[in-house]
C-alpha cells in the first residue's frame, strides 16, 4: 500500500527501513525515504507503521531471548 503519494513510498519500504536499522524514528524516515517532507499527509500513517514495526520487532526480540534462555 502506498503511504506517501508525493514520494511514492510504500508501507513495505517503511517497514524494511526500520527492520534493517536504517530508521528508528520519524526523522530517520524523513531523511532516508522522504516521508512527510512534501505535503505531510502521510505523517500519521507512517508514524503508525513505525510504532507497529518497532513494537513487533521488540516482541520478537523478547521471544528469541525466552527461547534462548530455555
Amino acid at each position: 500500500m502506498y503511504v506517501c503519494l508525493c514520494k511514492n513510498i510504500t508501507c513495505g519500504q517503511i517497514r524494511s527501513a526500520i527492520e534493517n536499522g536504517d530508521a528508528g524514528n520519524m526523522r530517520d524516515l524523513s531523511q532516508k525515504l522522504g516521508v512527510a517532507t512534501q505535503c505531510g499527509k502521510c505523517g500519521r500513517c507512517a508514524r503508525g507503521i513505525l510504532q507497529d514495526t518497532l513494537t513487533q520487532r521488540s516482541q520478537n526480540d523478547i521471544q528469541i531471548e525466552q527461547v534462548s534462555a530455555a
